[in-house]
């Protein structure tokens, strides 16, 4: 078989070489795609191109024989019950989007020993297209609330600059062990992996070479006395488990969070009380999309038992 040359879409804007490589040969893996690059086989508009070199609409991508390397995946058709629990998430979508209420213990990807993810519902939420919606961010298994789905290769690439590029204003709510002194502020704290663990995150010291720059703004809205309180939480970056350490920084851990709470590493008898409430980020086809989720029902039992008043969700809009 001989080369062939594909051309970049405007649906395909701003997207990496290698997603765009797996988007048309979806089994081909990260590296041979590495070396199909530094081989010099994967050509941009004739020229040598790394991996995750981003294209431009009418850019010509040389594709060597890959058919005996890359066999499209047989796509079942989605499970009925998947596919009726992932529509119940639903918030709202359009042509562009699609916003859903992540329940509290899915995990958003699938690992060892995860076998129902969110990832694997989204052949239930093709609806009327024939691609399936894209992931464009994460919530960690525990965290319920807002996700925003893209419909298209292009709007997931929009959406994720946005993310990077940290146009995407993010509220959470959260139910502390204590009340912070003061009530509100600003926790700006670098962050670290710690020691050889790679899912657990800690203060990092100030000449730590792999620190993150991680800030925090947060507001009480309640307490009940000063054993709990429900705090608003806006993170102005987006580091692995930020909200959770720097709650724990400030000496008011999450309730219910084994990792970094007092009680890590015994198990915890409440769930994890964190919740992404509210999401406003640019809208693809213009405007801003506004979205709330309501609070799962764990936290529902939680404000019901302390007297805190939340007021319920306002319908997504673009605005």
């Amino acid at each position: 078989m001989s080369a062939t040359v594909r051309t970049v879409i405007d649906d395909e804007a701003d997207i990496r070489l290698d997603r765009w490589l797996r988007r048309h040969f979806p089994a081909l893996p990260q590296a041979l795609i590495e070396r199909l690059c530094r081989t010099g086989q994967l050509r941009v508009d004739g020229q040598r191109a790394a991996a995750n070199t981003r294209l431009a609409p009418g850019q010509a991508v040389r594709v060597p024989p890959l058919a005996d390397r890359a066999a499209p995946p047989f796509t079942a058709d989605p499970d009925p019950a998947l596919a009726r629990e992932a529509a119940r998430m639903v918030l709202y979508r359009d042509d562009d989007v699609i916003v859903l209420n992540k329940p509290h213990g899915l995990p958003v990807q699938g690992g060892p020993g995860i076998s129902r993810h969110l990832d694997r519902m989204l052949d239930g939420l093709r609806f009327d297209r024939l691609d399936r919606p894209r992931l464009v961010h994460r919530l960690d298994r525990d965290t319920s609330g807002v996700l925003v789905l893209a419909r298209t290769p292009g709007v997931a690439a929009k959406l994720a600059a946005a993310f990077r590029g940290r146009d995407v204003h993010k509220t959470y709510w959260s139910v502390v062990q204590g009340r912070p002194v003061p009530p509100e502020g600003r926790i700006d704290l670098d962050l670290a992996r710690t020691g050889r663990r790679t899912d657990r995150i800690a203060p990092a010291a100030a000449d730590d070479p792999a620190a993150a720059r991680a800030i925090t703004d947060y507001r009480t809205l309640d307490h009940a006395g000063r054993r709990f309180a429900w705090l608003e939480l806006q993170p102005l970056t987006g580091r692995m488990h930020q909200l959770r350490v720097h709650c724990a920084a400030l000496g008011v851990p999450i309730l219910g969070d084994d990792k970094y709470g007092p009680a890590a590493p015994q198990p915890s008898a409440e769930p994890l009380h964190l919740h992404a409430r509210r999401l406003a980020l640019p809208h693809p086809a213009g405007g801003t999309l506004v979205a709330e989720a309501d609070l799962p029902p764990h936290m529902r039992e939680t404000f019901a038992r302390f007297g805190f008043a939340a007021p319920a969700a306002q319908p997504a809009r673009r605005i």
